[in-house]
Parts: C-alpha cells; structure tokens; sequence
C-alpha cells in the first residue's frame, strides 16, 4: 500500500476533516484517508497509483482546495 500527502486549504474543524474524508474516499483505488486539519494535510492510501487530478477534485467538492499540486 502507498501513501500520498497533499496540502489542503481552508479546513478549520472536525466537520472539514469529514467533508474530505468522505469525498476523497470515493476516489477510485483510495483505501484510507487521514486528515490532519491542524496542519491542512491529507494522507491517502492506496493499493496503487491514484489520480491526483480525481484527488484534488473530490477536495474541491467538498469545498477545500490542494494547494502546490
């Protein structure tokens, strides 16, 4: 299994954490996802390469934005 971070912008409390992890985890091939809001990062695992593209749209769904991708 891989895991990937990225920088997300804007989430501020626990229900940003939910909103990502629940977008994100319908991602084709995401396995886990791990939201760290303090540091506006997201962990995704993955038994493979997953689109980064599909990533930082399910975050942009669910109202947030990857940063330096």
């Amino acid at each position: 299994m891989s895991t990937t971070e990225y920088t997300v912008s804007g989430m501020t409390c626990d229900h940003c954490a939910r909103a990502v992890t629940a977008e994100v985890s319908a991602v084709p091939g995401v396995r886990g996802v791990s939201v760290d809001v303090a540091a506006g990062r997201v962990a995704v695992e993955a038994d493979g390469p997953v689109d980064a593209a599909a990533v930082a749209a399910a975050v942009e769904e669910a109202g947030y934005e990857v940063v330096g991708a």
